[in-house]
């Protein structure tokens, strides 16, 4: 027993075995195929009676050797002492075991996991998308500011909290358990989000500085509108970046970090994509609840500030939702047994905040995703804010702009989950690389059209009027076509093929770098693309007169996201393959003791299953 395994104690035997003799139907000479012995499904025995595959029992006798039966019809083969063990090797069936319990073909231990993870992802993305339509609605509409704030609260606002929340973050992970933390940081949100409903809004008359920010206006002039929104309306601000932060943080680094330490790589090749189509039916229906409370106005008397009981209205769900979050990640953790898979790594060293950050920028890999998510923010916020800009000349009221944006966000539903279908067909028919280039080939032929039309729509404005439409109206519908195919992209392809691409790392540059990545470069992409923005504004004018030199920014930054998603493709494909030769070597170290039928071991000079082990099937074929 002291030889059983030398390397993990994947195997372990009970210390009485049990033993049952097999005896096998005998082989007809006349027909001298491979046959399976009974009990032993799936193992077949050669021509020469040697076994082929190497299992628990003594040295058959082969045909024509000594002792087989002498007139060579029927050779005997003797006892097959067998024992069970106590619990077999990860990913290694027991021999005669029972096979685990499935339902549709997947295992119920896995279902146990990937069912509250889609749960998770619905309510976060029901969430994400009551804040992500109430923020704009209320920095754009609010009196005193415009769309033009954008690019400078991203820029001034958005990406200094993030920087220090990731640092918090690096900080509280060093301390904290991983549910400790998990519940530390989504709790103040939830918190805010309820108390800015009932408290915040309902009393910002009061401690904006209005007069302020007047007065400060007419001493600079109006192209300090932006800035001076920020501090005219700083709690509607506040709530912005908080929503900002809910998509950076809650969905990134809680979710995706808690789906990718529980899930396989197998798994989440095969799951992840279908987590969007739970999480787009979310869309479809918070795009329906925001729509249903925008239109609540129409039934309320005058005098009623029909915006302010809206939004009380959507931030109730938004808490409720994320009490289901909490009370979901608790059942998973109370009572799915969860295995965490962690890479072999050198001892962990010890590194401040700025070590840190040297580490994964010198990494290439953390690297290459960083360029990815970065690429992405500054896309995307190129067309963006140009398209909110006419979003609120078509739409002014904010009921009227957040019930626009409750059926915008039902279209990039309905989109989104036809493209998750596509998306397992994509990811198995071409893999990770090709799923990859998709998003920034769909967003570039998409910004091209909507700039397009931004410059040619004035010789079009007969053939609109004959269908009922405005330039204006049409650049609103073709910039949220642009929109919707963007964004059903990301959350079909592009996020699967990021989260994916963290799965084979370490646990310590998994961690550093997914807050690095997340919640630093996802808004530093963003403001990036306000830095542009703000930058031709104040050399050409306006965002219509640099329009075409917004354009060729995005072709260039769309190709550094191609090449970047290139590099990442062979890279992710090699950490792959050191991970299965990983397993394969693991699983070659296990050494197993034969116990023949006079309940002995027999071990060799090389070991249990050494060159002269009875187990050899190469021995005696020469």
């Amino acid at each position: 027993m002291d030889a059983i395994l030398q390397s993990k104690a994947l195997i372990s035997l009970p210390t009485n075995p049990r033993f049952r003799v097999l005896k096998p139907r005998p082989i007809n000479s006349t027909t001298l195929k491979p046959k399976t012995l009974d009990g032993f499904q799936g193992f077949r025995v050669s021509s020469n009676g040697f076994q082929r595959f190497q299992c628990f029992g003594s040295n058959p006798v082969g045909f024509g050797s000594k002792g087989s039966n002498p007139n060579g019809l029927a050779p005997k083969f003797p006892s097959f002492p067998l024992f069970k063990a106590e619990a077999a090797a990860e990913g290694v069936p027991l021999i005669g075991g029972d096979e685990p319990n499935k339902i549709l073909g997947v295992e119920v231990s896995t279902l146990k996991k990937i069912i509250p993870l889609g749960l998770m992802f619905f309510c976060i993305l029901f969430n994400y998308t009551i804040l992500r339509d109430t923020k704009d609605v209320l920095v754009v509409t609010a009196k005193g500011s415009s769309a033009e704030i954008i690019p400078f609260l991203k820029t001034w606002v958005n990406l200094p909290m993030a920087v220090g929340f990731m640092l918090l973050y690096s900080k509280l992970a060093d301390v904290l358990s991983t549910k400790a933390l998990f519940y530390t940081v989504i709790v103040p949100f939830i918190a805010f989000f309820g108390a800015f409903g009932f408290v915040l809004y309902p009393l910002s008359n009061y401690f904006h500085p209005t007069a302020l920010a007047d007065k400060l206006l007419s001493v600079l002039g109006p192209r300090f509108l932006g800035p001076l929104a920020i501090m005219r309306i700083w709690s509607f601000c506040l709530f912005y970046v908080m929503a900002e932060l809910w998509g950076s943080v809650v969905i990134s680094v809680l979710f995706w970090g808690f789906a990718n330490q529980i899930t396989t790589v197998e798994e989440a090749k095969r799951f992840y994509p279908l987590f969007g189509l739970g999480a787009n039916v979310a869309l479809i229906f918070s795009g329906r609840t925001v729509k249903y409370f925008s239109q609540l106005r129409q039934n309320l008397g005058p005098g009623v500030d029909g915006w302010a009981m809206s939004l009380k209205g959507m931030m109730s769900i938004v808490v409720l939702m994320g009490i289901a979050i909490c009370a979901i990640y608790w059942w998973v953790n109370t009572y799915v047994p969860l295995q965490v898979r962690t890479r072999k790594k050198k001892e962990k060293v010890k590194m401040g905040t700025m070590e840190s950050l040297k580490f994964l920028i010198n990494s290439r890999y953390i690297r290459d995703l960083a360029t990815v998510v970065v690429a992405y923010g500054i896309s995307i916020n190129l067309v963006e804010v140009t398209w909110k800009s006419k979003l609120k000349a078509q739409f002014p009221s904010p009921n009227d702009y957040s019930s626009f944006m409750g059926d915008f966000s039902t279209a990039t539903g309905i989109a989104t989950f036809t493209m998750m279908i596509l998306s397992q067909f994509v990811f198995n028919k071409y893999g990770w690389g090709v799923a990859a280039a998709i998003t920034p080939t769909v967003l570039l032929l998409t910004g091209v059209g909507f700039f397009s039309l931004i410059l040619f729509g004035a010789p079009l404005t007969p053939a609109l009027a004959s269908f009922g439409m405005t330039p204006l109206l049409a650049a609103v519908y073709v910039g949220a076509m642009q929109n919707i195919f963007s964004k059903s992209a990301k959350y079909s392809l592009f996020d699967p093929c990021k989260e994916m691409a963290y799965i084979p790392l370490d646990e310590d540059t998994k961690v550093k770098g997914k807050a690095a990545i997340d919640v630093v470069c996802n808004p530093l992409g963003k403001s990036g693309g306000a830095l542009i923005q703000q930058f031709m504004i104040l050399t050409f004018g306006s965002l219509a007169n640099s329009t075409p030199y917004l354009g060729a920014i995005l072709m260039v930054i769309v190709t550094a996201w191609l090449m970047a998603a290139r590099s990442l493709d062979k890279q992710f494909t090699e950490l792959r393959r050191e991970d299965e030769l990983e397993k394969e070597m693991e699983r070659a170290q296990v050494k197993i003791p034969v116990v023949t039928s006079d309940n002995s071991s027999s071990t060799s000079e090389d070991g249990p299953l050494g060159s002269g082990s009875s187990l050899n099937p190469a021995v005696g074929r020469e």
